[in-house]
């Protein structure tokens, strides 16, 4: 069988991976000229955190997040298997109390078990909730990772490559373009994400942090050498470039919260890209039009990809429908 994958961002190239490995003969075209450069994949924050994403989000995505954890190490290496640490200023604890009764698979820390974990907040917060499950990586550094695997497995990727739905004389084709996809999913929304990096070496911090700010909650994920992502806004919008100054001032205000030495921090990058939606903030495979779309990751990209791409793997070599993320019905 040969298959055509169309954007080699993190959906793209695990779907592109899990054909391969299924005996399907893969290409990539991307229409960016290096890897990641036209993704938001290149901005998320590589948190493998399907328990804390239950406070907000459906069971579903704790269900299939659950594959992540196991599928990255094998992938990438350098990912780390940490856990992470929730957190609230004093005055917020009923928040953390809400995020608790919310979640499931964490324990409760006092302040010495915050301070072993993480000496650099030691005596700034008083209880946390630990997910030690969870783990971490660089999505920068996992699509390279990524992307040689794809190679490995006798992929090619062809970069630069603008691709029409609809022109491929035979094969197959899989739209993982993300929301650039909107021509052809027309219930795909935009929901816009801010961040920014930082190095801040007065600040050392071995996992993700969330921390519950009554404005603005915000996660710092460390990527080592006193660099931290802190992220992220959610905008309804599909404005995929421009970074805000209200959004800057109050991602490095939560930073500041959760230790003073942030205000000291070199902005190293500011960048902001639209994550793909569907309405309930769920995935879907689906199939019309002799397409199949692998889409609506929201802000779950590194955390779904790997379950999304088994199952569109496990339609398009074996003819096998997955119901929790098959739309039977899609809205095109």
């Amino acid at each position: 069988m040969h298959v055509t994958v169309v954007g080699a961002g993190v959906a793209g190239l695990t779907t592109a991976l899990a054909l391969a490995k299924g005996g399907a003969i893969v290409t990539v075209v991307e229409a960016g000229t290096s890897l990641g450069v036209n993704s938001c994949s290149r901005y998320a924050g590589g948190m493998l955190a399907p328990w804390c994403e239950a406070e907000s989000a459906e069971p579903l995505v704790t269900r299939l997040g659950q594959e992540a954890l196991a599928y990255w190490p094998a992938v990438h290496t350098a990912t780390e298997q940490r856990g992470s640490l929730v957190l609230a200023p004093a005055r917020d604890t009923p928040d953390l109390e809400r995020f608790a009764r919310r979640t499931t698979e964490h324990a409760l820390l006092d302040a010495d078990a915050i301070a072993a974990l993480e000496p650099d907040l030691a005596g700034r917060f008083r209880t946390a909730l630990f997910f030690s499950r969870e783990g971490h990586l660089d999505p920068r550094a996992a699509l390279i990772s990524l992307a040689a695997a794809v190679t490995r497995q006798g992929v090619e990727i062809q970069f630069g490559t603008a691709f029409e739905m609809g022109t491929l004389a035979g094969g197959t084709v899989v739209d993982c373009r993300g929301f650039s996809a909107t021509d052809r999913l027309r219930d795909l929304r935009g929901v816009k994400g801010e961040m920014l990096i930082l190095r801040c070496p007065g600040v050392c911090l071995s996992r993700p942090v969330r921390l519950l700010h009554p404005r603005f909650p915000l996660y710092i994920v460390p990527r080592g050498d006193g660099i931290f992502m802190i992220g992220a806004t959610m905008v309804e919008s599909g404005e995929r470039h421009r970074v805000t100054a209200r959004s800057v001032v109050e991602l490095l205000n939560a930073a500041y919260t959760l230790h003073p030495a942030f205000a000291e921090a070199e902005i190293l990058e500011m960048g902001a890209d639209a994550r793909p939606a569907f309405p309930d903030n769920l995935p879907r495979v689906r199939s019309s039009g002799g397409v199949v779309s692998v889409n609506g990751l929201f802000r779950h990209g590194f955390l779904l990809s790997p379950a999304l791409a088994r199952r569109a793997a496990d339609y398009i070599l074996h003819g096998i429908q997955d119901p929790e993320v098959w739309d039977e019905n899609p809205c095109q």
